[in-house]
């Protein structure tokens, strides 16, 4: 009911499988989703998702325990928020996972085999268009806008999710995870994202 004052149109789903045939048919902007469900539970819900496309997707969920947040986020979760939370809250945490699809300053970038084109919204490796969610969009413009140099946590969360979690990181490395999995030819390699111990992270602009 918030939602539908704020102006949103809502398709509603008693169950994971109902929410997935939902998705397929209306293809929704943006999937709300809970964990607690019958039948499949929203983690599989949220993989099953993931694997289709690159629906954006936040995770609405009375569970906070560690274990289910970082669950949550490697499941392929933009944002989690946890009940209970006021409409106007999560309709602007909805905004926020929507707006990190719109377009930026253009001009294609070209970094070794990968292109980044910023007016265009799209990412290739090797010649070959890379789906990438609007939140790993966000991550991979947030980082190339300054190569090679280093990005703390902190910064990321501000610039990418426009709140700072309570300085919780693990959202910024579950989509890093995310990221790697879609851009590095070894992701358990990286040679574009590299990880900077105890600082963050750094977009190295030349992986030779």
């Amino acid at each position: 009911m918030g939602l539908r004052r704020q102006g949103h149109h809502l398709y509603e789903a008693g169950t994971g499988e109902e929410g997935l045939e939902l998705l397929r048919a209306a293809a929704p902007d943006i999937v709300v989703l809970d964990l607690m469900l019958p039948g499949i539970d929203g983690f599989e819900v949220c993989r099953r998702v993931r694997a289709a496309g690159t629906t954006p997707i936040v995770m609405l969920t009375a569970r906070d325990d560690d274990l289910d947040v970082v669950s949550g986020l490697e499941a392929g979760a933009d944002d989690y928020v946890v009940k209970p939370i006021r409409a106007r809250v999560l309709e602007a945490r909805i905004r926020a996972v929507l707006r990190r699809g719109e377009h930026v300053a253009a001009g294609p970038e070209v970094y070794g085999d990968l292109t980044v084109d910023r007016g265009a919204l799209t990412v290739t490796r090797a010649s070959r268009s890379l789906a990438l969610t609007p939140t790993e969009l966000r991550m991979l413009l947030e980082l190339s806008r300054s190569p090679g140099q280093v990005l703390s946590r902190q910064h990321l969360l501000q610039a990418v999710w426009e709140h700072d979690y309570l300085g919780d990181s693990r959202i910024v490395d579950a989509c890093v995870q995310r990221l790697r999995a879609k851009i590095e030819e070894n992701p358990s390699r990286p040679v574009y994202v590299q990880t900077v111990r105890t600082f963050g992270y750094r977009f190295q602009p030349d992986p030779r």
